[in-house]
């Protein structure tokens, strides 16, 4: 029998938290990920069967449970606590039926929530995104050095910042390093 252990992005047992200066990033592992896609005809549909309000461009929008974010047109990330939603794209599926397409992200994305007082200071060193003009609920999907990313302005002092898997070890390389140029 396989001996089968869950790691985080970055590859260890427990999420790892930096505090650089002013600034702290940590791994984020505690969200579940699922992709919410509406079908042709179907967004009518698919907005009443949600529990949620799924937000318009570079928006997000949330309730107690879940947060959902643009991605494209008629297609949303939706987020909640791995915990109490581990089975997030079945919990969906289960109230958009045929109105969308539902697919499990969890562990296909990272996220790195960076927090503190030179946050604009930070990203300006990584990505050419306004981060200054980005209110709390902002969503950009942009550039964080080479990486194809969101940011996401969870609020004035914290950014979250998602990305593909696969790219975790450089995010938080590039994240580590610019904090480290203005602490």
């Amino acid at each position: 029998m396989h001996k089968l252990k869950p790691i985080t992005p970055l590859g260890a047992d427990a999420p790892r938290i930096d505090s650089i200066g002013g600034l702290t990033i940590t791994e984020n592992t505690d969200m579940a990920l699922a992709s919410v896609t509406a079908r042709r005809g179907q967004l009518p549909a698919l907005r009443e069967a949600l529990v949620l309000p799924l937000p318009e461009v570079g928006k997000s929008a949330g309730t107690s449970d879940f947060i959902a974010f643009w991605t494209g047109p008629e297609q949303w990330m939706i987020s909640a606590a791995h915990d109490r939603h581990e089975l997030l794209a079945a919990e969906l599926k289960a109230m958009v039926g045929a109105s969308a397409s539902v697919v499990e992200q969890t562990d296909a994305w990272c996220r790195f929530d960076v927090s503190g007082p030179t946050l604009a200071d930070l990203f300006e060193r990584l990505s050419n995104i306004p981060v200054r003009r980005m209110a709390a609920g902002d969503v950009i999907r942009g550039t964080v050095e080479h990486l194809g990313a969101f940011l996401w302005r969870v609020a004035e002092d914290r950014m979250a910042v998602i990305a593909p898997r696969s790219s975790a070890a450089s995010l938080h390389h590039a994240l580590a390093a610019a904090a480290r140029s203005i602490a």
